[in-house]
């Protein structure tokens, strides 16, 4: 006999074209574990919806998986804890369906009506302010992130939560990064400071921390904490994670911070071996033609410029093909173009037309073409705490770097 749940996700299916959507057990977006009193039917239709749309990618399936979500959300009450977990539930499915179909305004919007439900459980409100601030920040609101770590921060001491380590860690991490993006350095410290002793120093948290110390020159310990991040997300069986904070995106976006690390010590056999890792990983879970495939491919060729630079020997092909391909898929416009920059990686993008500018400059024939090309990466350069120029030059001893956080696709 066919559970109930699943009854219901396949009555919801069926009213897509009037015929039922074939259920696929494949594994999802984001499976739902140990959300605090949600009721088994919408986490069961939360889980088939996930499934159906992250098994095929497609805008099709993505859109079907809504609808699915649309009508479980639509059965949920919001007279008690139970139910408002439970809608919470839903739409933090939904923003991950949103944000991975590359609609990120919707997404943050799921995340604010989940930040409204004041009966559920603080569990997932800290689920949600983690992902909302990550999405502010990756479409560049970064005075709106910061208000929104702040508020959270003071909620969780007001609700004395700030005893919890798992809690306190994960509210001075999400401030901590906010600060980091908009170059508050000094401020973002004295929230990172003492985090390394914390047993839930995994995740989100060892991984931002860990960009914290790879931006301010403490190498060895950011290695630890990108290493801590990796292996934290192989370790949890459970967690509630959402849109760019995920498990999967952490687990890249470590591996791709390490590659990077590895590039600017000089490191390149290791570097390659890593940002190679991160690659793959991207093109399988997001497909091919994803704009972070290209914010990973601009990683890339910024370590083979390191080591030509290095190496004192020229690799212009390849540093040139990589910055073409990442630019085409992070949908560059044209240098003498006036329209709205993508603002989502703008900065990848000011970082990549800076590193194909270089190379073109050194070519007679195509000076001018590099001329333009500086010009556009130098007007679009949003970065507080490091210059364009500082961040494509590797000086020894090393001192400032610029790191591509492949959640957000910014660089900090």
């Amino acid at each position: 006999m066919i559970h109930a749940a699943t009854k219901c996700a396949r009555a919801a299916a069926a009213t897509i074209r009037g015929r039922a959507i074939p259920v696929r057990y494949t594994t999802p977006l984001r499976l739902i574990h140990g959300v605090p009193n949600a009721n088994h039917v919408a986490i069961q239709m939360v889980n088939y919806a996930l499934s159906h749309a992250g098994s095929l990618k497609l805008d099709e399936s993505y859109a079907q998986g809504m609808l699915v979500l649309e009508q479980c959300l639509g059965n949920q009450a919001s007279y008690d804890q139970v139910s408002q977990d439970s809608k919470a539930t839903v739409l933090l499915a939904m923003s991950d369906l949103l944000y991975e179909s590359g609609n990120s305004s919707e997404a943050i919007e799921r995340l604010k009506q989940v930040m409204s439900l004041t009966l559920s459980s603080f569990a997932i409100a800290v689920v949600a302010v983690e992902a909302l601030v990550g999405l502010l920040i990756q479409s560049g609101q970064d005075d709106a992130s910061l208000n929104v770590a702040d508020e959270f921060l003071e909620l969780v001491k007001e609700r004395g939560h700030e005893n919890l380590q798992d809690v306190a860690a994960t509210a001075k991490t999400i401030k901590g990064l906010t600060e980091l993006v908009k170059g508050s350095i000094e401020s973002a410290e004295s929230l990172f400071r003492g985090l390394e002793n914390h047993e839930n120093c995994k995740g989100n948290t060892a991984l931002s921390y860990g960009e914290f110390l790879h931006a301010t020159g403490n190498f060895e310990m950011a290695t630890e904490m990108y290493q801590k991040a990796i292996h934290g997300v192989t370790d949890t069986k459970e967690s509630m994670s959402s849109c760019n904070m995920n498990l999967k995106a952490v687990s890249l976006a470590a591996t791709f911070a390490l590659g990077q690390l590895e590039s600017h010590i000089g490191n390149f056999g290791d570097a390659e071996e890593t940002l190679t890792s991160a690659l793959t990983s991207a093109e399988e879970h997001y497909g091919h033609n994803h704009p972070k495939v290209g914010v990973i491919l601009t990683g890339v060729a910024l370590m083979y410029r390191n080591k030509a630079k290095q190496e004192r020997s020229s690799s212009i092909m390849i540093q040139e093909g990589l910055f073409r391909r990442a630019l085409e898929l992070m949908k560059a416009p044209p240098l003498d173009s006036e329209g709205i920059i993508n603002v989502e990686t703008q900065e990848v993008m000011a970082l990549a037309r800076g590193g194909y500018a270089e190379l073109l400059l050194i070519q007679e024939n195509r000076r001018s073409e590099g001329g333009k090309m500086k010009s556009w990466a130098e007007s679009a350069w949003r970065n507080r705490r490091i210059s364009l120029s500082e961040a494509l030059t590797l000086s020894e001893p090393l001192g400032k770097v610029g790191i591509i956080d492949a959640r957000t696709t910014r660089v900090l």
